[in-house]
């Protein structure tokens, strides 16, 4: 546990150099930190921006019926908080995009490697065993990846109506035009529901995976 704290710390420095990404997983694994390792951190920290991105699109949909539910006081003010609550949703969108990258690259990286040192094995019975795990580990791996995307692409089906709402208003900041604006709440707030819900299921996936990860010797 205090190895995978520590490899979380170091990663979070090296995260956005794609390019790089072999060279630094060959740094991690001369520092003690086999490929494994770096991919249930690069997990957790995707599990963790899906978790931040669901909170801040949560909060720009309450603040968007906050604005459309306008009582009185300072529209500007209002619709001020709406743009930065969608601006930091598009960020915590960015962000998840980048972090399923991230698993993507090591992922792929981890398991070329392991099927090449397949035919290393002198051992029929290791071999196979070996082949059994990776089968195995790939399943989890792909099940946890599929549900990660589902839900990153639900992202901005959600962001799309809000970014054209908050652009309309920009310029309409009247009675008049939060009336015109009033249905696509109810839209969206479905939309949200259904990205609410499937989050929640890839970040119980993101969670088996880096338990079964853990749980399992190297």
């Amino acid at each position: 546990m205090v190895k995978l704290i520590g490899l979380a710390v170091i990663a979070s420095l090296f995260l956005g150099l794609t390019a790089c990404d072999t060279a630094y997983m060959a740094t991690m694994e001369k520092m003690g930190y086999a490929k494994r390792d770096i991919l249930s951190s690069r997990v957790k920290s995707a599990r963790n921006a899906q978790e931040d991105a669901k909170k801040e699109i949560q909060s720009a949909l309450e603040q968007f019926g906050k604005v459309v539910g306008y009582q009185g006081g300072d529209l500007e003010a209002t619709y001020k908080t709406l743009n930065s609550e969608l601006e930091n949703s598009e960020d915590s969108a960015e962000a998840v995009r980048k972090r399923i990258k991230d698993v993507e690259s090591v992922a792929d990286s981890l398991f070329a490697e392991w099927k090449t040192e397949l035919g290393q094995y002198s051992s029929a019975d290791l071999r196979r065993k070996s082949e059994e795990k990776l089968t195995q580990t790939k399943a989890r791996y792909n099940e946890m990846l599929g549900a990660m995307k589902k839900a990153e692409q639900r992202i901005d089906p959600v962001l799309k109506p809000l970014r054209d709402q908050v652009l309309y208003l920009k310029h309409n900041l009247n009675a008049r035009a939060l009336a015109a604006i009033k249905g696509e709440l109810v839209k969206v707030d479905a939309q949200v529901d259904q990205l609410v819900k499937d989050m929640n299921k890839s970040i119980a996936e993101a969670d088996k995976f880096i338990q079964s990860m853990e749980k399992e010797p190297a």
